[in-house]
């Protein structure tokens, strides 16, 4: 007993000292770092961080997530931006994609007849088909048995990655690798969804024309030729799989859950659902589907769309980002080579730029004479050199989506509007809404 507590009494004193040297750190030098949690031994931070609200969890403590990158992530990523931006594939633009997989989009809906249903699955189809047309070439039927299973592989892993498990394993990767749990699943379903890339990338290696590249794949095949006499390119095999990987689990989530979001949004303030009806009609009437030029005539439904992605706070943590080097800010420093995690909903929901930020209110972004307002404070794509490579698409989509449902339909609730709980169900990585059922009324 005497061994067992002189060895309790000799653990607390080097916890003690850990302490004492780690607050003396931050106080001083390169060590005083901005205000935060102060980490445990093995248990880093976390009893300070709630899993189960990580995002507002970490605006309050100013916490940190460590990840990496490489000089291969930055060609590769900056081959994504470009392509995307240019789209030079094919004869269909981004834009006619968008269009073209709407009316499907329509058809869907119509077959409802106006009866309760819940939007998550038809909305995942049409963003997920646009960026399967993007990235392979292609689309699917709703219908359509590996289409189908792909959605489910997908919606498996963001459900995985938001998860208490999920959560855990981003904060403390090094030690999760070593321990059984739940989270291990989610290679599992990585690896189903690479198979299936691997398999289009297969595919269009046998049918494809440098000259005349027709999606994504085609085009990083063709950058593949273009290298090949280069042993240090960062253009090969792997990275194709893992950079479409991305694109393909990236766009689809993203953007699917930002439109039902919005669409819930909708239901709960139907007087803001009838403004933008009323600009739609006036702007573009019912005879011609949206374009992405209606836009800037548009100035409320910009708005109401600003406002969506504002007030869900998609990404509340963003991507990480790593210091180049020693950087001042404020009264502290931040030495070279530490990764920080901007908690973008911080400068969402800044009170000085969106006054009573807790309310949806697209007056946010407008101007007293009802022209649109721009702020430099909107960020959910992330900022910086890390900034989402598929802003771009993802903004057309949003866009192109909601103004092209609220043509044709006025969606209603199946319960009272006030009893809509518009807070999400999840809020880790992803703040993803709750479970609902609307109707869509042919107008």
């Amino acid at each position: 007993m005497g061994l067992l507590t002189a060895a309790t009494v000799v653990l607390l004193v080097c916890i003690a000292c850990l302490l004492s040297i780690t607050a003396w750190r931050r106080k001083s030098g390169k060590g005083k770092m901005p205000p935060g949690p102060s980490p445990l031994p093995i248990l880093g931070t976390m009893m300070q961080v709630k899993p189960k609200d990580l995002a507002n969890t970490l605006r309050k403590v100013s916490a940190g997530i460590i990840f990496s990158n490489n000089k291969e992530w930055l060609e590769v990523r900056r081959f994504a931006l470009t392509t995307l931006r240019n789209f030079g594939m094919g004869k269909r633009s981004i834009e006619q994609r968008i269009q073209e997989e709407s009316e499907h989009l329509l058809e869907e809906i119509n077959k409802t007849n106006g009866a309760p249903f819940d939007p998550t699955f038809m909305l995942s189809s049409a963003v997920s088909n646009i960026i399967c047309s993007i990235i392979f070439g292609k689309r699917y039927d709703y219908q359509d048995k590996k289409f189908l299973a792909l959605l489910a592989n997908m919606n498996s892993i963001a459900k995985m990655m938001n998860s208490h498990w999920g959560q855990l394993y981003q904060m403390f990767s090094k030690i999760m690798d070593y321990l059984p749990g739940p989270h291990n699943k989610i290679f599992t379903e990585f690896d189903v969804l690479k198979a299936f890339v691997s398999e289009e990338v297969k595919i269009h290696q046998a049918s494809l024309d440098p000259s005349s590249p027709q999606d994504f794949i085609d085009c990083f095949l063709s950058k593949m030729q273009e290298e090949k006499e280069n042993p240090n390119s960062s253009f090969h095999m792997e990275n194709l799989i893992t950079s479409a990987f991305d694109l393909f689990i990236a766009g689809t989530e993203t953007t699917s859950t930002t439109v039902r979001y919005g669409l819930l949004l909708l239901l709960k303030h139907p007087k803001i659902q009838e403004k933008v009806q009323e600009e739609i009609d006036r702007v573009i009437g019912r005879s011609r589907r949206p374009c992405v030029a209606d836009r800037t005539q548009m100035p409320y439904t910009d708005a109401v769309v600003h406002e969506i992605q504002r007030f869900i706070a998609l990404v509340p943590l963003a991507l990480p980002h790593t210091v180049i080097k020693d950087t001042n800010f404020r009264e502290y420093i931040i030495p070279k080579g530490t990764t920080i995690f901007p908690v973008i909903s911080s400068v969402l929901y800044d009170k000085k730029e969106f006054p009573n930020p807790n309310e949806f209110n697209p007056e946010h972004f407008l101007k007293e004479n009802g022209t649109f307002r721009k702020s430099d404070l909107f960020m959910p794509f992330s900022a910086g050199k890390r900034i989402c490579p598929g802003e771009g698409l993802a903004r057309m989509e949003i866009f192109l989506l909601v103004a092209t449902i609220l043509q044709n339909f006025t969606l209603k609730s199946v319960v009272d509007p006030q009893e809509l709980d518009i807070t999400p169900t999840l809020s880790g990585t992803t703040n993803i809404p709750r479970a609902y059922q609307l109707c869509a009324l042919p107008r």
